[in-house]
């Protein structure tokens, strides 16, 4: 079983894959309509507005709870100074 990088979401059936192409490190939530993967900056909104709508945090809880999920990721090591 593949973990989506960008956002840890278990990948089990063909449809949570991007595409359904299992090839893909990403899910379909993490998915532009083209495929593509979305950017730092539209994963973060994106998580964000799903934080707030399913646990009803205010936009700067989901924020920091967001940022803090995202620095686990492999997609976003770039875009955290962990260590330095």
């Amino acid at each position: 079983m593949k973990i989506c990088i960008a956002c840890g979401m278990p990948m089990k059936e063909l449809s949570d894959f991007a595409g359904e192409d299992t090839s893909k490190d990403y899910c379909v939530h993490c998915a532009r309509p083209d495929g593509s993967m979305q950017s730092f900056e539209e994963r973060k909104t994106n998580m964000i507005n799903f934080i707030i709508k399913t646990q009803g945090f205010d936009e700067k809880a989901a924020t920091k709870i967001a940022e803090n999920n995202m620095k686990k990721l492999p997609a976003w090591k770039e875009y955290f100074n962990i260590g330095d």
